[in-house]
């Protein structure tokens, strides 16, 4: 009989090759899963692969992708969305995610670009995917992601991701660093953004630290502390939606695990506190 995906609850913390030794004989009970990009361990084996395997086989892991290039013009490379599914088959995975960009033309470009905010974008990117659900047998999650140009645009972002979540038919991984990012970098009220998306499209979310290039401009690095205007805005949207699975991104100067702990526990923390008020809330309207 055919295992069924792990689903995902609480708090995550994304699984770096460096956080091996920590975690491969115990997991901190506040972690209730973990995020790969799939690229990083399809063919690792080794001392490596049995690590990941041992952590795997524990907890339910998401995968998070690098390189479909959802948004580009190149063919969707199938040959390796075949691996993908074997990967996430054997690992029990339910949720495989990428960026609303593109990121290849001739060879890979070694970065995620915007997609053009336009209605032609919109089928495109719809097309395939339903390709790469088709492929995968299982739900294709797409991530807003940071830019820093809007070439071409005839909608704005919220028009077009919810035009692709809607047209798709599929959930959304909300970046919730990269909405505060974007509304720094053009200008926009990032809680009005959230409250503009789909509340029952959300799969989980990521939070993360960035990196202030100027007073108008971040950039987005996943390398630093995540500040206290995007743990706000993460309270926004659980105040807003309710609580969702959320996970805490670092992919550049990774401290040691129990430091990273300290921000996991803050999303707990946060999530038990709204999740209280819920049923707080929940009690007094049945009084």
């Amino acid at each position: 009989m055919k295992q069924q995906p792990f689903v995902v609850h609480g708090t995550g913390l994304g699984l770096r090759r460096v956080l091996l030794d920590s975690l491969e004989y115990r997991i901190p009970r506040q972690i209730g899963f973990m995020e790969v990009a799939p690229e990083n361990w399809i063919s690792v084996g080794g001392s490596l692969g049995r690590k990941f395997a041992a952590i795997a086989d524990r907890i339910p892991i998401t995968a998070h992708g690098l390189s479909l290039n959802i948004g580009g013009s190149a063919p969707l490379d199938e040959a390796f969305l075949h691996r993908v599914k074997k990967f996430l088959d054997r690992f029990n995975i339910g949720i495989y995610s990428d960026h609303l960009t593109y990121c290849a033309d001739d060879g890979h470009l070694y970065d995620l670009l915007p997609i053009p905010f336009t209605e032609e974008a919109v089928s495109h990117v719809v097309q395939r995917i339903k390709r790469v659900e088709e492929i995968i047998e299982r739900p294709f999650v797409i991530e807003n992601a940071s830019y820093y140009a809007a070439p071409s645009s005839e909608l704005t972002e919220i028009e077009f991701i919810n035009a692709v979540l809607e047209e798709a038919d599929c959930q959304i991984l909300i970046d919730i660093n990269n909405i505060y990012v974007n509304s720094v970098n053009h200008r926009y009220d990032p809680e009005e953004f959230i409250k503009s998306l789909p509340g029952d499209r959300i799969a989980y979310a990521h939070i993360a630290g960035h990196y202030n290039e100027e007073d108008d401009l971040i950039i987005d690095t996943h390398g630093a502390d995540v500040i206290d205007p995007v743990w706000r805005l993460l309270e926004v949207a659980y105040e807003h939606f309710g609580v969702f699975p959320t996970l805490l991104e670092r992919d550049f100067n990774i401290p040691p695990l129990e430091d990273l702990m300290t921000e996991v526990d803050r999303i707990a923390a946060i999530q038990q506190r709204f999740q209280k008020r819920g049923i707080n809330e929940s009690v007094r309207q049945h009084a």
